[in-house]
């Protein structure tokens, strides 16, 4: 058996697999809001580009696209939601977390647990 190097335990609910006990049990609590009409179109793992793709013209390599991927996304009130649950923020998590905002904070609402 693997253990993440956070000491996340890896967990299923409904054939999902979450990299945490922590985000399985928010899915459970998403699951329980969205049946009672409080919350409606949720998704796991949305992914929003941050950055393109591009050809370096320096060296003539493929620099692969910025990518970030939340745990969940819903609408609540007529607002879109982007979710996260986070135990530890990583220096990657920050950075990508401060472009999104920067590119997407017009459209959704970050959330953190």
């Amino acid at each position: 058996m693997r253990f993440h190097k956070y000491g996340a335990k890896r967990t299923e609910v409904d054939g999902i697999k979450f990299m945490s006990q922590s985000e399985a049990n928010r899915y459970v609590e998403l699951k329980r809001l969205q049946s009672a009409g409080v919350i409606q179109n949720l998704s796991l793992q949305p992914r929003f580009i941050l950055q393109e793709g591009f050809l370096n013209v320096d060296t003539l390599d493929k620099e692969r696209k910025i990518e970030y991927v939340a745990d969940f996304m819903y609408t609540e009130n007529n607002e879109t939601i982007v979710e996260d649950v986070k135990g530890m923020k990583t220096a990657d998590y920050k950075i990508k977390r401060k472009l999104f905002l920067f590119k997407y904070q017009n459209q959704y609402k970050h959330l953190e647990t």
